[in-house]
């Protein structure tokens, strides 16, 4: 046998846990531990009672309980995307409610720096960003793509 520490070739190890880990160690090497006693003989689970049962409730019969469909998630939101003129629409819409860029910010939980871009058209928002500022502006900035332009 080999000693799980020092790695020298021994007749017998002893288990020993050393810092949390049980370890197969020499007579030398064995002080850097505490003694363990050897694992419990092995006895079969539920002996004399019941195994209990992970059902989770009533059982479902044939047909019962969710389906496994698999679902096409972008038919499900849509296909909705921002209007090309939305960064425009954003800023007549701020400027009508006679707030400041900054004031728009605090609103909208963000900085006045993003404000600007989101004015400039400097990145493409994500949704939902979107949503906060149609939501906070009452202003529709997506636009259905199948309708002419």
């Amino acid at each position: 046998m080999l000693c799980e520490m020092c790695g020298k070739s021994v007749d017998e190890t002893s288990r020993v846990r050393v810092e949390g880990s049980v370890l197969n160690l020499c007579a030398d090497c064995a002080h850097f531990g505490k003694a363990v006693d050897p694992p419990p003989a092995a006895t079969p689970p539920f002996v004399g009672r019941r195994a209990p049962s992970y059902s989770g409730g009533a059982s479902r019969g044939p047909g019962g309980g969710r389906s496994l469909q698999e679902r096409d998630l972008y038919t499900e939101i849509g296909e909705m995307e921002l209007a090309p003129d939305w960064p425009r629409r954003i800023r007549v819409a701020r400027e009508g409610l006679r707030w400041t860029p900054e004031d728009f910010g605090k609103k909208l939980n963000e900085k006045k720096s993003v404000v600007l871009k989101l004015e400039a058209g400097g990145f493409r928002p994500p949704d939902d960003l979107v949503r906060r500022v149609e939501r906070l502006l009452k202003v529709r900035l997506r636009a259905d793509p199948a309708a002419p332009a």
